[in-house]
């Protein structure tokens, strides 16, 4: 089967992308604008395998979706395309309007044309099935991927999200994402469109763009800068490692129930102070400062640990205190359960971006985008 990724070039798409070439025969048609967080050096080991079809497409040119649609004939679209950082959508709202309400919105519309021409599964749509390479109306899935930051945020006391917990969202990212959920389920009650939701927890794990939490106190702790917690480091998240999660993507696509959502939580609820002090003891472990090359800037006080460099600063607006997801019903209905502690995908993650320097230095740099100006230039 042909499965179309939007954002296959991003963080948790790239994972799946990996997966799918490593773990099945499905062939992915990869669509990615290649935005800032857009990379394919983080598909280095299947970019040019034969069943990686890259598509520089952005999701809000409709002429440009329907062309992949109508070139690739895919049975399934897994819709990770989105802008993600709660930070730059306080700065500037503007981007993630147009990309997840807007570029969704197009998305399903591409989608439904393109479904509304497949053959029913019946014997006299056989000869209009095979043209379309087997793909059929019942056959067909809109997987749209989302996140726990729609329902709000908890209390210390409140229960998970569970997928009836009512939207409540917090910041301009939140809500672009809760607008772009209303809609596909709404593609769904009003034309059919055969669509499943997923909603998950923060991810965490290799390949991740420096602007976020782990991956930003990692490297700052390399480089001897400050640790920026935000207000006291209270707020609460729950943990995913993000191959746990493509695994889950993969599950709900093969096997979800149509108009189904499915939460995906790490059952890792940690403050972000804990995360922080987590990573500094494992730096401390794998890359002690006493074995780093004398750097002029650093105080004495870092002779000993990496902790002496959290900062506290002000709190972001609009803070969510707690997000904490209920796994029951994708345990239940689908089997899945995350195969990694905090503890295991954190190791994994600190050592990955030790032994990963020259991805690192072309992410910071901006090099690793130098090639899009040649190659890519004609995108839609």
């Amino acid at each position: 089967m042909k499965i179309l990724v939007t954002g296959g070039a991003g963080f948790i798409g790239s994972a799946v992308v990996r997966q799918f070439i490593a773990e099945t025969e499905h062939t992915v048609i990869n669509v990615d604008a290649l935005t800032y967080a857009g990379n394919l050096e983080s598909l280095s080991d299947v970019r040019d395998h034969p069943r990686h079809i890259f598509e520089h497409v952005d999701i809000t040119n409709h002429d440009s979706l329907t062309s992949v649609f109508q070139k690739h004939q895919p049975g399934a679209v897994m819709h990770l395309a989105a802008e993600s950082h709660v930070d730059r959508s306080i700065d500037g709202s503007a981007e993630f309007i147009n990309t997840n309400i807007v570029g969704t919105y197009l998305l399903l519309e591409c989608s439904r044309e393109y479904w509304n021409r497949l053959p029913a599964n019946d014997r006299q749509s056989v000869a209009k099935g095979e043209k379309s390479g087997g793909v059929t109306k019942e056959s067909f899935r809109f997987h749209h991927i989302s996140t726990d930051e729609v329902y709000g945020d908890l209390t210390v006391n409140d229960p998970p999200f569970t997928e009836e917990t009512p939207y409540a969202p917090s910041s301009p990212y939140s809500a672009s994402k809760a607008s772009s959920d209303h809609l596909v389920r709404a593609w769904y009650r009003t034309y059919g469109l055969p669509i499943i939701v997923t909603n998950c927890s923060n991810n965490y794990g290799p390949y991740q763009f420096p602007e976020k939490l782990i991956p930003l106190m990692i490297l700052n702790a390399l480089d001897c800068k400050p640790l920026p917690v935000y207000g006291r480091g209270e707020n609460i998240r729950d943990w995913l490692y993000v191959e746990d999660h493509a695994r889950a993507l993969r599950y709900v696509l093969a096997h979800g129930v149509v108009g189904r959502t499915y939460n995906i939580g790490g059952l890792n609820e940690k403050t972000n102070l804990e995360v922080v002090n987590s990573i500094c003891d494992l730096l401390d472990e794998l890359r002690p400062l006493s074995g780093l090359p004398e750097i002029s800037q650093a105080p004495d006080k870092l002779s000993k640990s990496y902790k002496s460099l959290i900062t506290f600063v002000t709190d972001r607006l609009g803070h969510d205190h707690r997000y904490a997801i209920d796994n029951s019903r994708i345990a239940n209905e689908l089997g899945w359960q995350p195969l990694e502690s905090f503890e295991t995908g954190l190791r994994k993650t600190v050592q990955w971006y030790l032994d990963n320097t020259t991805w690192v230095e072309r992410v910071r740099l901006g090099t690793y985008r130098d090639w899009i100006a040649t190659e890519y230039t004609k995108g839609g």
